[in-house]
């Protein structure tokens, strides 16, 4: 039989109240149950006491008779010390700009570099003839 520590969803609709659980992982998720562990209170602040209840004993005991935490229950646990901190997931395939979006980007990342061309070219231009009428000046009075 799998074990899982999870959360339990009661409360009113759109009053979400959650009960950290023990259950067959085959169970559903506010169903049958074997032991309820604690509360978690998402609506109250994140400083506020009593958002987050459990018993760390039994928490233990189940943890070390094989009992895995979902990875919400697992962060908090970890937050509390009780575990080590699970990594965090990060997926940076499913972070990236669809393909519409790339080639949006693409296009905007080619015209500010056609762009920056145009004005180093016109820098330069502008800094050859800048360069040439002061020379220009420069010769006219040692020709008098």
């Amino acid at each position: 039989m799998a074990l899982k520590i999870r959360l339990a969803r009661h409360g009113t609709k759109k009053r979400p109240f959650y009960r950290i659980v023990v259950a067959d992982s085959r169970a559903p998720r506010d169903g049958r149950f074997i032991e309820k562990l604690g509360y978690f209170n998402p609506l109250l602040p994140k400083d506020h006491a009593d958002r987050l209840n459990f018993d760390a004993d039994r928490i233990r005991h189940w943890l070390s008779s094989g009992a895995q935490p979902t990875d919400r229950v697992a962060r908090m646990l970890g937050a509390a010390e009780i575990i080590p901190m699970p990594a965090q997931g990060n997926n940076p395939q499913k972070a990236k700009p669809k393909a519409k979006a790339q080639e949006r980007a693409a296009a905007k990342a080619e015209a500010a570099a056609a762009a920056a061309e145009a004005e180093a070219t016109d820098d330069a231009a502008a800094d050859e003839t800048a360069a040439d009428a002061p020379a220009a000046e420069e010769e006219a009075p040692a020709a008098e």
